[in-house]
């Protein structure tokens, strides 16, 4: 190798780097090499987990201001929504898994047990978050209560890493899950936030103040089918959660998995899990930000 050789960068460097024998400029050279250096750094910074489900969830941008009253008319269809959730679908998705996406069955059940569809959105403050669901009970007792029980009730929480980390994780930094009990008399614990911090994990408590507004209106008193309409601020929970944590852009990517619990009187009960497959990040799904999006259109003819 008399023309050319190898050299070596130090330990924790980005690799080997050709250089000319006799003919290196060592400025030029050392040059090189901090680029390189800084160009392993970048692209450790910024690495994400991959999309386990290769389905990304793009998320649009609202661009008006929304009423938060129960009523997603004015906003479902410029969000994101992929349709009806139901069992029979959950089965044929990649994160299924039987012991975990279930329903129960309890003496005097009719009706459909559980369907729903699912949105959300966001804008320059807010995370916008609905559903419209179809179920046969409402239950949000517990017999052995506790504010951080919602998954023994009726709810619906969205799990959100945000920024969308290189390294897997349970609740960790970056990590949170906006929880709503389906209880129309919007207990104290109707609101909750599980979230991690830098060096810790699993934090539990209710949404702060000031930073959620939510609305749960059932639609009839024969069963339990409901509206949930929420909007959680980004910089009060996000931000708190992780200082990489930026005020949202056009193209950012989050992790996303949406937990829809379902007890029907039962204990631990039923459970839809979309988009992921439980408290571990790196099972979650790629939640891209859009810009704004146009309803379905339809055609007179």
């Amino acid at each position: 190798m008399s023309a050319s050789s190898l050299h070596r960068m130090p330990e924790g460097g980005p690799g080997w780097l050709f250089t000319r024998r006799g003919g290196c400029d060592s400025d030029r050279f050392l040059k090189m090499r901090r680029l390189l250096f800084l160009f392993g750094v970048t692209g450790a910074l910024f690495a994400q987990k991959a999309d386990l489900w290769g389905s990304p969830v793009r998320v649009p941008k609202l661009e008006q201001a929304v009423t938060v009253d129960g009523d997603l008319r004015e906003w479902r269809e410029f969000a994101h929504s992929d349709g009806v959730w139901d069992i029979e679908r959950l089965r044929h998705a990649p994160w299924y898994e039987a012991a975990r996406n279930r329903l129960t069955l309890h003496a005097g059940e009719s009706g459909v047990d559980l369907e729903a569809r699912y949105y959300i959105a966001w804008d320059e403050k807010y995370l916008y978050l609905g559903a419209e669901v179809r179920d046969n009970v409402n239950d949000v007792r517990d017999p052995e209560h506790a504010a951080k029980r919602w998954y023994y009730k009726d709810s619906i929480c969205w799990f959100v890493e945000a920024p969308r980390g290189a390294v897997g994780q349970a609740f960790g930094e970056r990590d949170n899950a906006f929880c709503f009990v389906i209880d129309v008399s919007r207990p104290a614990y109707g609101a909750w936030w599980r979230h991690g911090a830098p060096g810790k994990t699993y934090l539990e408590e209710p949404l702060p103040k000031g930073s959620v507004e939510y609305a749960v209106k059932r639609l009839s008193t024969k069963n339990g089918d409901f509206v949930l309409e929420a909007r959680v601020e980004m910089a009060a929970t996000l931000g708190a959660s992780s200082p990489s944590w930026k005020p949202p852009k056009i193209g950012d990517v989050y992790g996303m998995e949406i937990v829809h619990c379902d007890p029907d009187g039962g204990d631990y009960g039923g459970h839809f899990l979309i988009y992921g497959k439980g408290d571990e990040d790196a099972t979650w799904g790629w939640m891209e930000l859009t810009g704004p999006s146009g309803p379905v259109e339809r055609k007179a003819k």
